[in-house]
C-alpha cells in the first residue's frame, strides 16, 4: 500500500510598511524564538489574502491593507519544524504595532537596523530591499474589494 502524499504546509508572511519607512516585525513566543515577519498558517477554507490580513491583526494589532503579493518561498529547510511554502505579501498600516497571539513583542524597524531574523526572513527582506531599490515592484498588485 502506498503512503498518502505529503505536501508542504501553506503559510503567509506579511511585510507591513508603516508610513515612515519602517516595517513591522514580531518577536516569537514559541520556538523557533527570535524576530520574524508577522505570519502563519493558512486555515482551511481561507484564502491566502484572508490569512495574511488575519495573521497581521492577530500578531500586531494592525488592520493592514494588502498592496502586493510579493514572492513565494518554498525551500524545504526554511522552517525547522516542517516543510512550509510561504506566500509573502506587502501591506501598509497606520499606527504602532502591539503584540498579540503568539507574538511576545511587536516593533517597527528601519531596513538598515534589523535584528537577527529566524526562518528565511532575512532573505525575504533582502529581496524586498532590492526590489524596492530597483523599483521592480507591482507585478501582482491587490485590488481593493
Amino acid at each position: 500500500m502506498t503512503a498518502p502524499p505529503r505536501n508542504p504546509f501553506p503559510t503567509v508572511d506579511i511585510i507591513i510598511e508603516l508610513g515612515d519607512d519602517r516595517i513591522v516585525l514580531v518577536e516569537r513566543k514559541n520556538p523557533p524564538r527570535g524576530w520574524a515577519l508577522p505570519g502563519g498558517f493558512v486555515d482551511y477554507g481561507e484564502s491566502l489574502e484572508q490569512a495574511a490580513v488575519r495573521e497581521a491583526a492577530e500578531e500586531t494589532g494592525l488592520a493592514v491593507r494588502l498592496v502586493e503579493q510579493f514572492h513565494a518561498y518554498s525551500d524545504p529547510q526554511r522552517d525547522p519544524r516542517h516543510h512550509t511554502l510561504s506566500v509573502v505579501y506587502i501591506a501598509t498600516a497606520d499606527g504602532e504595532p502591539r503584540a498579540g497571539d503568539d507574538a511576545a513583542l511587536a516593533r517597527a524597524f528601519s531596513l538598515d537596523a534589523l535584528p537577527v531574523l529566524v526562518f528565511d526572513h532575512g532573505r525575504i527582506l533582502a529581496d524586498y530591499a532590492r526590489s524596492k531599490a530597483s523599483g521592480e515592484r507591482g507585478r501582482f498588485t491587490i485590488e481593493p474589494g
